[in-house]
Formats: structure tokens, C-alpha cells, sequence
């Protein structure tokens, strides 16, 4: 897999162009508008997604698919909300290629995870799903970091593994396609929550809380979906949840902070180029959870205080005053 089409230029896409140019492949940077390619292009800096980072010259940008020629490997990194649409604007003129889904999140009309779209849509020969607690802002200036993939075929997970893995990105593989793409997707949720512990000023021991039962929600669902509950223990699971709970990178997390601080959701989210996949992915969440029966009482929390009007120090009282019960139920 040397020549490379990366779809999507938020932060992590362009990121990952980034470690794929530095493996020695052939990379190509989709944008979905054309005069922001150009500007990309022309001042080597992605200043909306990834600001501060050079853009080495050997990576092309457009807004062009036909335009990246002979492709053998294409990684999807659009956000979720717009995943279709791209997808469906994109198959005619998409290289026939195995794909990579990098995407976290769940369509809220559908209920499919991304790679359940691609396959949908795009129908690849191979496709894989690739998560883990990995900030753009990070890997993109090489610090280290470790990722895993998934794909019902072992040797294509093991493929992208040697392509990717360096001294400074460490790649493992993970049979459990299903768990690393739930993992990826429901933390946001967690971490909207755990913004809102930071903005309520409830301290360590809240947010520690919340994060071990945000864990618990998550592998719940996901064995309920078919998921095996040791994947969320791992770097697509806990080591993601930690990352976007904790770090200063985290949209998700500045998301619920703001709104605990009585800032009106729409206000927050005009205020940035980048997509909270948390914000969409608690509805989906929260559909999946009754689908199968699952109880996930902070992802309930977190949508009545995003969109019922719920004050965010009444849902956590909710939270606090529920049954008491085995931390093993």
C-alpha cells in the first residue's frame, strides 16, 4: 500500500497524512471544498483543523478525487454526520480500493456504525476500522502514540499495521471489528459528561467515577451488540475514553464544559470549524440502548442535558439518587 488517499482533511485526516508521508507513501488529501484545498495547498498549514502544522510539500491537497490517480488503499476519515453524503457524492468516481474507516461516531437515522455506511455505499473488497487514543495535535509533531485495527480479514488488519507502525505510532491489531468501532464512538459520549464534572468544578474523584461507569455503559452496549467486553479495555476502548475525558485537545470534553457553565449548546458549536462526534452520537446512543436493552444511565443524562432542556446539576443528581446496586450488575 504506497499510493495513499486520505478522505477527509479535519484534524485527524490530515494527521494521518502526515504519518503516512513519513512511512514513505504516496499521499493524496481529499478536502470537500475546493478553495479551502487551494489555501491548504498553496500555505502548506490546514489552519481551520490542525493549526500550526506544516504540511510537508509532497502530500497533494484537493478537492478533486479523480485527480489523486492509481490508488491501493484509501483511509475515511469524515465525520459521521456527513459520512453519507460524502460517500454518496464520492462512489462514482472513488478508485476501487481496500478502505480504512478512522471515523467515531453512529448514524443517528440509520443506527450503523461508519464502516457499516462504507460497505453500504462504497462496497470495498476489503475494509477495515482503526481507532485509539490518538489526538491529531499530537501525532501530527510526532509524539508517540498507539492505535489498533480491526477487519474480518487478518491479513489486511496486519497489512495496515506494518504500514503505519514507526518509533513514534505503534499499531496493534484486534479481531473485534465491532467493539473497536464502538469503543471509538461511544467515549465521546463519556467525554461530553466528563466536561461537564470540569465545568460544574466537581473535582478528581467525580470525573474518576464518571469515567469507570461511563466504561461500564459502554461495554454493556457493546456485548449486547456482539462486542467482546475485554476490547473495551484496551486502546480503542479505556485508552481512548482516558485520552478524550482528560486532555485539553478534547472537543467533546470542552463541549460539555461549556454547556455546564450555562452556555446554550447551538452557541458552542458555532463557535468551531471541528465536529463534536459526541453531540450526535449520544442520539444514536441512546436509540441502541433501548434496541437492545441496555441500561446506560450517564449517555441518558447526557442527552436530557444537550437536548431536553435537563440542568446539568439536575441530571447528575438523577445520576446520584438511582437504585443502589452491585458495581457488577
Amino acid at each position: 500500500f504506497r499510493n495513499i488517499l486520505v478522505i477527509g482533511d479535519g484534524g485527524w485526516g490530515t494527521a494521518l497524512a502526515i504519518l503516512l508521508h513519513r512511512q514513505g507513501c504516496r499521499v493524496t488529501l481529499w478536502s470537500a471544498f475546493p478553495e479551502y484545498a487551494e489555501e491548504v495547498r498553496r500555505t502548506r498549514e490546514n489552519r481551520k483543523f490542525l493549526p500550526g502544522v506544516t504540511l510537508p510539500e509532497a502530500i497533494a491537497v484537493t478537492g478533486d478525487v479523480g485527480s489523486a490517480g492509481p490508488v491501493n488503499l484509501i483511509f475515511s476519515v469524515v465525520p459521521t454526520v456527513y459520512l453519507r453524503a460524502t460517500l454518496e457524492r464520492l462512489k462514482d468516481e472513488m478508485p476501487d480500493a481496500p478502505v480504512v474507516s478512522c471515523t467515531k461516531g453512529i448514524e443517528n437515522e440509520t443506527l450503523l456504525r461508519p464502516s457499516e455506511i462504507l460497505g453500504e455505499i462504497i462496497r470495498p473488497s476489503m475494509l477495515a476500522v482503526m481507532s485509539g487514543p490518538c489526538h491529531a495535535e499530537e501525532a501530527a509533531r510526532g509524539l508517540p502514540a498507539s492505535y489498533v485495527v480491526a477487519s474480518h480479514d487478518a491479513s489486511f488488519a496486519e497489512g495496515i499495521q506494518k504500514l503505519l507502525t514507526s518509533e513514534r505510532f505503534r499499531v496493534y491489531t484486534n479481531p473485534d471489528y465491532v467493539g473497536v468501532e464502538l469503543g471509538g464512538a461511544l467515549k465521546n459520549v463519556m467525554a461530553i459528561a466528563a466536561g461537564m464534572c470540569d465545568g460544574l468544578r466537581f473535582g478528581d474523584s467525580a470525573t474518576a467515577a464518571l469515567v469507570s461507569r461511563g466504561l461500564v455503559e459502554m461495554a454493556r452496549l457493546g456485548a449486547a451488540m456482539g462486542a467482546r467486553r475485554e476490547t473495551f479495555s484496551g486502546l480503542a476502548g479505556l485508552g481512548d475514553l482516558l485520552v478524550t475525558c482528560y486532555s485539553p485537545h478534547s472537543r467533546n470534553r470542552a463541549v460539555g464544559e461549556k454547556v455546564a457553565q450555562g452556555r446554550p449548546l447551538r452557541e458552542v458549536l458555532d463557535e468551531t470549524e471541528m465536529t463534536p462526534e459526541g453531540v450526535w452520537t449520544v442520539k444514536a446512543a441512546l436509540a441502541l440502548a433501548a434496541k437492545f436493552h441496555v441500561e446506560m444511565p450517564i449517555t441518558r443524562q447526557v442527552h436530557a442535558v444537550l437536548f431536553e432542556g435537563r440542568a446539568p446539576l439536575d441530571g447528575v443528581k438523577k445520576l446520584m439518587l438511582r437504585p443502589t446496586r452491585s458495581e457488577h450488575d
